[in-house]
C-alpha cells in the first residue's frame, strides 16, 4: 500500500505516453484508409486514457477511505502512507523523492482521479470526431498525473514539478483548437500570467526551504515555530503569488475566463479538480505557516472578499454560459480562501470538494447544452427543458448546489465557510476591519448568486427556444442543432457527478448553524426571486438589466483586463517593437552594412580581374613603360 501514491501518478502518466506513441499505429487488417486510421487511433486514445486513470481513482479511493472524511469533520490527523523513493543531492539542502497521502492528500486524490475520468469519458462523445483526440486525452492523463504528483508530494521542490507541469498542460489544452486566433491568445495569455505567480511562489519555496533546513514538506511545516515572523510573512506572501495566479485570484484571476476558449471538458477538469484547486490545496497543506503569518491572513481575506463579490457581479452580467460559470469558478474559489483566511482548513477543503462535483456537473451540462445548440451565448438558447431534460434535471441540481439551497451538497459547505467568517468576526487571526469585509461580501456574494445562477438557469432552460441551426459547423467544432439529448458517454458522467452534487453534503456528517445557514438560504432565495420577477416582466429581456449603469462594468469585468493591457501589455509591446527595430536597424544594419561594404570593394577588385587578356598585355606595358620613364628621370 505504501506504492500506491507512486502508481496513482504514474498510471496517467503513462497513459500519456501510450496516447501519444501508439494510438497511431497502422492497422493490421483491411481496409486501411485515412478515415479507419483516425477512427481506430480515437478508439485506441480513449481506452489508454480511461482504463488508467479509472485505476489511479481505485488506488485514490483505496488510500482515502476513512482519513479523507475523518479530515473534513476535523479529526486527529492519521499516519500518512507513502515513502521515499531516494534524494537528489544538490551540493546545499537535498531534494527528497518522496511521495505520501496523508488526510488532506487522499481526499484530494479522489477529486482528482474521480472528475479526470469523468471528464475522460465524456470527451469522448463531444469529441468523438475531433483528429486530434488522441493528443488531447493524452494531455488530460498528463494534467490529472502532474496535480496527482502535487497532491501526493512530500517534497516542496516535488510538488513544484507537478505544479509547472499543469501550466504546460493547461497551455496545450486550452489552445487545443489552435486555428482559432483567439484561441491560441487565451493559452498564451494563461499559461504567462499563472507564470507570473510561479515565480513569487517558486521563491517563497527557497525561503521555506532554506528558514526549515529542508524541502520535505513534514520536516517544513515542524520547523514553522521556530521561525522569524519576517520569515513566514515573506514565504507565505510569496507563496500568495502563485496561489492567486493557479487559483484566479484577484489579481491574478483574468485568464480563467479567456480559458473558456478551450474544450468545455477542459474547462471542467481546469475548474474542478486540477489548477485552480492547486492554490487553495497549497494553502491548506501549508496551513501552519499561514497561521503564523498573520499579515498575510488579512491580505488573503482582502483578496478573497474583493474577489468573491466582483468575480459574482461579472457573472450577473456575462451572455456566454461558460464565462458565467468561469467568473463563479473565481467566486467560490474566492469563498474558500476566505474561510481559509479566517481559520478553518477543513470547511475550506470541504467547499472545495461540493464545488469540485458541482462545478464539474455544471461544465459538463454546459457542453452538452452547447453541443445541442452549436453556440456559448445565452441569447440563443431558450425553452431546452424540453428538449434536454436529462441536461435540465442535473444542471438543476448543480444550480442548486451552487446556489447552496438545501439538501444540495453546497448548502453545507458554504454554511461552514460563512460559520468560520462569522466566527472571525468576534476573534481569530484576522483585524476587525477585514475580518468585517470578508464576511460582509460573503453574505453580499450569497444573493449575487443566487441571482446570476437563476439567470443561467432560466436563460437556457426556460422561455421561447431561440436556437438557429448552423448553415457550417464552427471552425474546430461539429456541433448543431438536434432533438436529441447528448450521447450516452456524455450522459452517464453527467448523470453521475448529480449524486455527489446533491448528497455530498451529508458525507462529512454537517454540523449546520440553524441562523447562518437561514440567513444564507433567504438571501440565496432573495436574489434569485428578484432575477425572476424582471424575467417574468419580459422573459424576452436579459434580466441582467437590473444592474442599470453597472450593467458595462460588470459586463468587462470592471475593466481590470483594460487596466493591465493599458498599463503592463501596450508598453511591453511598445518596447518589443522598439527592440525589434534597433536589431533590424541598427544590430542587423551594421552586419548588413559590413556585407555592402565588402561587396562594393570586391567590386572594385573586379574591375582589375576581369579575364580579358588584352587588358593584363595593356596594363603591363603600362607598368614596364611607367618604370623605364621613371629610370630615366631619376638616374
Amino acid at each position: 500500500m505504501t506504492t500506491f501514491p507512486l502508481l496513482a501518478v504514474l498510471l496517467p502518466f503513462a497513459a500519456a505516453f501510450a496516447g501519444l506513441l501508439l494510438s497511431r499505429r497502422p492497422r493490421l487488417r483491411a481496409p486501411d484508409t485515412p478515415e479507419t486510421r483516425a477512427a481506430a487511433a480515437r478508439g485506441r486514445a480513449g481506452w489508454f486514457a480511461i482504463i488508467p486513470t479509472a485505476a489511479s481513482a481505485v488506488l485514490a479511493i483505496w488510500l482515502a477511505w476513512g482519513p479523507g472524511f475523518a479530515f473534513i469533520e476535523g479529526a486527529s490527523p492519521g499516519e500518512p502512507v507513502g515513502r521515499t523513493y531516494g534524494t537528489i543531492v544538490t551540493g546545499g539542502i537535498p531534494i527528497s523523492l518522496t511521495l505520501q497521502a496523508g488526510d488532506l492528500s487522499a481526499i484530494l486524490g479522489v477529486l482528482v482521479t474521480l472528475v479526470a475520468l469523468a471528464v475522460q469519458i465524456y470527451s469522448v462523445g463531444y469529441l468523438h470526431d475531433d483528429p486530434r483526440y488522441p493528443s488531447y486525452s493524452s494531455f488530460i492523463s498528463l494534467f490529472t498525473s502532474a496535480m496527482l504528483l502535487v497532491v501526493y508530494a512530500g517534497d516542496l521542490l516535488v510538488l513544484y514539478v507537478g505544479w509547472e507541469i499543469m501550466g504546460l498542460c493547461s497551455y496545450l489544452l486550452i489552445g487545443h483548437w489552435w486555428e482559432d486566433r483567439a484561441n491560441s491568445r487565451a493559452a498564451v495569455k494563461a499559461f504567462l500570467v499563472t507564470r507570473l505567480g510561479d515565480v513569487g511562489f517558486l521563491f517563497g519555496i527557497f525561503v521555506l526551504g532554506v528558514s526549515a533546513g529542508s524541502f520535505r514538506i513534514d520536516d517544513v511545516l515542524a520547523e514553522v515555530p521556530e521561525m522569524s515572523t519576517g520569515t513566514l510573512v515573506a514565504a507565505t506572501m510569496l507563496l500568495l503569488a502563485g496561489v492567486a495566479g493557479k487559483s484566479a485570484q484577484v489579481p491574478l484571476h483574468t485568464w480563467l475566463p479567456d480559458a473558456m476558449a478551450g474544450p468545455t471538458p477542459i474547462s471542467a477538469l481546469i475548474h474542478a479538480a486540477t489548477m485552480v484547486a492547486a492554490g487553495i490545496f497549497i494553502v491548506a497543506r501549508l496551513f501552519p505557516a499561514f497561521l503564523a503569518a498573520r499579515p498575510t491572513l488579512d491580505v488573503l481575506a482582502i483578496i478573497a472578499a474583493l474577489g468573491m463579490l466582483g468575480a459574482a457581479l461579472a457573472a450577473l452580467a456575462q451572455d456566454d454560459l461558460k464565462r458565467v460559470l468561469a467568473y463563479s469558478t473565481v467566486s467560490q474559489l474566492a469563498y474558500m480562501a476566505g474561510g481559509l483566511a479566517a481559520g478553518s482548513d477543513s470547511a475550506a477543503i470541504f467547499h472545495l470538494l461540493t464545488h469540485g462535483a458541482f462545478k464539474a456537473l455544471l461544465f459538463l451540462c454546459a457542453g452538452a447544452v452547447i453541443h445541442h445548440i452549436g453556440s456559448n451565448l445565452m441569447s440563443q438558447m431558450g425553452g431546452l427543458r424540453r428538449t434536454l431534460p436529462i441536461t435540465f434535471v442535473t444542471m438543476t441540481v448543480g444550480f442548486a448546489a451552487l446556489m447552496g439551497l438545501p439538501p444540495a451538497s453546497g448548502f453545507f459547505s458554504k454554511d461552514a465557510l460563512l460559520l468560520t467568517m462569522e466566527r472571525a468576526l468576534t476573534g481569530g487571526r484576522l483585524t476587525d476591519a477585514a475580518a468585517l469585509l470578508l464576511y460582509g461580501c460573503a453574505l453580499a456574494t450569497v444573493a449575487v448568486t443566487g441571482a446570476y445562477a437563476t439567470r443561467a438557469w432560466l436563460r437556457t432552460f426556460f422561455g421561447e427556444a431561440r436556437a438557429v441551426a448552423l448553415p457550417e459547423p464552427q471552425p474546430g467544432t461539429a456541433h448543431v442543432v438536434d432533438v436529441r439529448e447528448a450521447p450516452r458517454t456524455m450522459l452517464v458522467p453527467i448523470v453521475l457527478l448529480a449524486v455527489p452534487a446533491l448528497l455530498l453534503g451529508f458525507a462529512g456528517g454537517p454540523h449546520l448553524d440553524l441562523e447562518v445557514a437561514a440567513l444564507s438560504v433567504v438571501l440565496a432565495l432573495l436574489g434569485g426571486g428578484v432575477v425572476y420577477a424582471f424575467w417574468r416582466s419580459d422573459p424576452v429581456a436579459d434580466p441582467s438589466r437590473l444592474l442599470g449603469p453597472f450593467l458595462v462594468p460588470c459586463e468587462r469585468a470592471f475593466y481590470v483586463d483594460s487596466l493591465y493591457t493599458a498599463a503592463f501589455v501596450r508598453p511591453l509591446q511598445t518596447m518589443a517593437r522598439l527592440v525589434v527595430r534597433t536589431d533590424d536597424r541598427v544590430v542587423d544594419g551594421a552586419v548588413r552594412g559590413s556585407g555592402r561594404t565588402a561587396q562594393r570593394l570586391s567590386g572594385m577588385l573586379r574591375l582589375l580581374q576581369n579575364g580579358n587578356v588584352q587588358l593584363y598585355v595593356t596594363g603591363l606595358l603600362a607598368g614596364v613603360l611607367l618604370i623605364v620613364v621613371g629610370a630615366v628621370v631619376f638616374a
